[in-house]
């Protein structure tokens, strides 16, 4: 197959839906399938393939770290395009790169798909302040519904995102595909290389978030459990590794929980030794956000073998549903810190916890997703062409 994909987002902006498209384009091409991805300039290095096409874009005043994409300047493309002959467009995000994808979509003459990555109804709010919250939420719903519905099916990485979705009347197909993981993406880790870089006591217990500073991950409530953690065990530290819009606000909150020396923001961890020397830095990977599709993060860390506590809501449900590698932890602090001072205080709970976390991960391999995509692929074309599965 070929196929073309069309992105508001991707490296080198670093989150779950750039990890997503880049993991499964790998995969595909394993499997033998041709990919176009249609994305964003950032003019900013980046290390692209000759199947990445950049648009020029210009800053988004909600998030300077996305972009918008020129739309005209992606329609321009139809000839060339054309000429490619692919089988069917996927849209990975529901802004420019929707509204075009939609269009170009009907000119070619291709089935269209779209992966609903992020749950907008606990997201957009954040960035809109100044709009009353329900408001935004039945916007949101809104949008997707009357989106998600112009596709010829829809994929979801998690179950909860497919419930969600039906609960909006989204009436087209929706298949859960999650992200995979793909075999030595991340290397081995060193938490005695990690601690020496820092400066930081190798005995010192440690809890470790990665993933981007937004307000939506809910970090502040790590914060307050790191409060709490901190009257049983005072030389607890928690590395908070990634950039984004909420990092001078949690800075703050933690001075004011007098938690300066108990944080530490390192900022963007590029992927490679260092990012995976802060995984397994930790005693435990910790996380807490409510608005997760599916929590890729989770996986990487038990790749790693790292034993998470961590809350189950939306996406990660499904990644901690087997109760293997973590102890899951309710939404209140008190829950919470009680599971992580448990772990930090059961050297074996967390060996035993970290072989599980290896053997769980493993089953969320990129080649089996990409497989799943792969037959998700060849029904819609059947379906648009031949009107049978």
């Amino acid at each position: 197959m070929n196929i073309l994909m069309l992105s508001d987002v991707y490296f080198p902006r670093v989150n779950g839906v750039s990890t997503s498209i880049a993991t499964f384009r790998r995969s595909l091409a394993a499997l033998g399938h041709a990919s176009l991805l249609i994305a964003p300039d950032y003019a900013a290095p980046a290390d692209d393939d000759a199947g990445i096409v950049r648009i020029p874009s210009r800053y988004l005043f909600l998030d300077p770290e996305d972009r918008i994409l020129k739309a005209g300047k992606i329609l321009a493309l139809e000839k060339t395009l054309r000429r490619r002959q692919f089988d069917l467009l996927h849209i990975q995000t529901p802004f420019i790169a929707h509204h075009v994808g939609v269009k170009l979509a009907r000119r070619l003459g291709i089935p269209t798909v779209e992966t609903y990555h992020t749950y907008f109804e606990e997201y957009l709010y954040h960035y809109v302040p100044f709009l009353p919250k329900p408001f935004m939420k039945s916007m949101a719903r809104a949008l997707t519904r009357r989106q998600c519905n112009r596709m010829d099916a829809v994929i979801v990485p998690s179950r909860a995102m497919h419930e969600v979705l039906q609960g909006y009347g989204v009436r087209v197909p929706v298949s859960v595909i999650p992200t995979g993981i793909e075999p030595g993406d991340l290397p081995a880790g060193s938490r005695e290389r990690f601690c020496s870089t820092h400066g930081i006591e190798p005995s010192r217990p440690l809890l470790v978030h990665i993933g981007r500073v937004a307000h939506e991950k809910n970090i502040a409530f790590l914060l307050d459990v790191v409060s709490e953690v901190r009257r049983v065990v005072p030389n607890v530290l928690l590395v908070v590794a990634g950039e984004g819009p909420a990092l001078e606000r949690l800075r703050r909150k933690a001075l004011e929980l007098e938690l300066g020396e108990n944080v530490r923001f390192l900022g963007y961890l590029k992927r490679g030794p260092a990012l995976s020397d802060c995984y397994c830095a930790g005693d435990a990977f910790i996380f807490a956000s409510a608005t997760e599709t599916q929590g890729l993060v989770l996986l990487e860390a038990m790749t790693l073998g790292v034993p998470l506590v961590s809350t189950a809501v939306m996406g990660t449900r499904d990644i901690l549903a087997a109760g293997k590698g973590a102890l899951v932890a309710d939404g209140t602090v008190r829950d919470f810190a009680g599971k992580v001072i448990r772990l930090l205080g059961d050297p074996g709970l967390r060996e035993r916890l970290g072989r599980e976390a290896r053997a769980h991960a493993a089953e969320w391999s990129a080649e089996i997703m990409a497989r799943r995509l792969e037959e998700f692929y060849r029904q819609v074309i059947a379906t648009r062409y031949h009107g049978t599965h």
